[in-house]
């Protein structure tokens, strides 16, 4: 069973919805977890906030943040996740933001860098990760390790 198929099965048992707001990844998470028949038992929704203007406009994500710390931020991630959850009125919002490359990278924030975030009952959270190949490849990678965090968060106490 993969991880879409593992998640979908853990939200159906707990009787939880599930929204996504995507920023790098392009609509890839979303994508993944549709592949799963049933789906739509769970998934309420998706929206790929790519620009900051969608982010600020659409999902909530303070302008003050991103001037302070940039699109591609921890705190950026974790205001996607709770802004989505509110916006989708779901139970639990998946979000990330990141530099897919080739291009992108500035100081301090490498080609590959992605935030993820993660907002429900108990609060938000983000994680920082990285990867290393092609611009596909960082986006599947990225996609990946937040649905990974999605299935370790479900599978835990709080989940």
């Amino acid at each position: 069973m993969g991880q879409a198929e593992a998640i979908g099965r853990q939200l159906r048992q707990k009787g939880l919805t599930l929204g996504v707001v995507e920023s790098a990844t392009g609509g890839l998470i979303a994508h993944l977890i549709t592949n799963v028949p049933g789906s739509s038992d769970y998934f309420k929704g998706a929206v790929t906030a790519y620009s900051n203007a969608i982010k600020t406009g659409l999902i909530g994500v303070k302008p003050a943040t991103l001037d302070a710390y940039g699109a591609v931020s921890p705190q950026v991630a974790g205001e996607m996740a709770a802004g989505g959850r509110r916006a989708l009125g779901v139970d639990i919002c998946l979000a990330d933001t990141g530099i897919a490359g080739p291009g992108g990278a500035t100081a301090g924030k490498p080609v590959g860098l992605f935030y993820l975030g993660l907002a429900h009952e108990g609060g938000v959270s983000s994680r920082r990760y990285e990867c290393h190949g092609s611009r596909e490849e960082n986006k599947r990678l990225a996609a990946e390790a937040a649905l990974g965090w999605l299935e370790e968060y479900l599978a835990g106490p709080g989940g």
